[in-house]
């Protein structure tokens, strides 16, 4: 299945710490790690199997600079969307509300991208690929170990996200779970139904600010929940069951980055 506008085709990590961050990723999920072998950036690669096999490429990751940190940067996940036109999808996205936080720019070998945030202040990146190859970063049609999930949106106000999302992507809400005082748990589809990419619902007092939580996939969420507290992170959400028997868990790495899991209790 080829990857058209819209769909979750990588991941990336901005951390204080990119050695201690691929020590706590692999304890906690199992990811090996590799060098993109950038010549101008300290930039790596987390796979989902041992070797570093690009098949098996969840995501890159890469140490926050002082300029980064001094412009506001911090530790946190960031995911980037395929569009088929990057400098038309920042037009709309800054006529619609959003903000445009890195200007468009061309990577060689890698494509041309721009960091972005919609109208709740919820960063992410938007790109299109040098080549056609189809990304299995997002496992969106079958569950892969170590890969992502499940896509969620914390919003300030899910209704005008949804209304920028689906202007700009074609999403659709089909779907939701009533969660009583805090709102709706509303299901996000891409334009043509292939599949669910995950969901918006109102921001939770424990999140510092409205943006998107990667829940990436483990085979035993317990063992991982532990290895998480063991390697110097903390829970935001224990365990808890979701629709279809998995367990899923909302966590912050020791530096500060929010991410999820999901898994089965064997």
């Amino acid at each position: 299945m080829s990857n058209r506008q819209g769909d979750f085709i990588w991941y990336e990590l901005l951390t204080a710490d990119a050695d201690a961050a691929a020590d706590f990723y692999g304890k906690v999920i199992g990811w090996s790690s590799s060098s993109a072998g950038q010549p101008d950036m300290d930039y790596r690669f987390f796979s989902s199997r041992p070797g570093g096999d690009p098949a098996d490429g969840v995501g890159g990751y890469m140490a926050l600079t002082a300029e980064m940190v001094e412009h506001g940067a911090r530790p946190i996940w960031l995911g980037y969307i395929a569009v088929d036109d990057v400098d038309v999808a920042v037009q709309q996205i800054s006529a619609a509300g959003g903000a445009v936080q890195m200007p468009p720019m061309d990577i060689d070998g890698v494509g041309r991208m721009a960091m972005v945030a919609d109208p709740q202040g919820a960063p992410f990146y938007i790109m299109r690929g040098a080549s056609d190859e189809t990304s299995h970063s997002f496992a969106a049609t079958e569950p892969k170990l170590g890969h992502c999930a499940w896509n969620e949106l914390a919003s300030d106000d899910p209704a005008e996200a949804k209304a920028f999302y689906g202007a700009l992507f074609g999403w659709e809400q089909v779907g939701d779970l009533d969660m009583g005082p805090t709102g709706k748990y509303e299901f996000l589809w891409v334009s043509d139904k292939r599949f669910m990419l995950g969901a918006v619902m109102p921001k939770p007092p424990e999140l510092p600010q409205p943006g998107w939580t990667y829940y990436f996939r483990v085979p035993d969420i317990d063992r991982a929940a532990g290895a998480i507290a063991q390697s110097g992170g903390s829970l935001l959400v224990e365990p808890v069951e979701i629709p279809g028997g998995d367990y899923s868990l909302t966590a912050i790495d020791p530096h500060g980055a929010i991410f999820g899991l999901v898994g089965a209790r064997p």
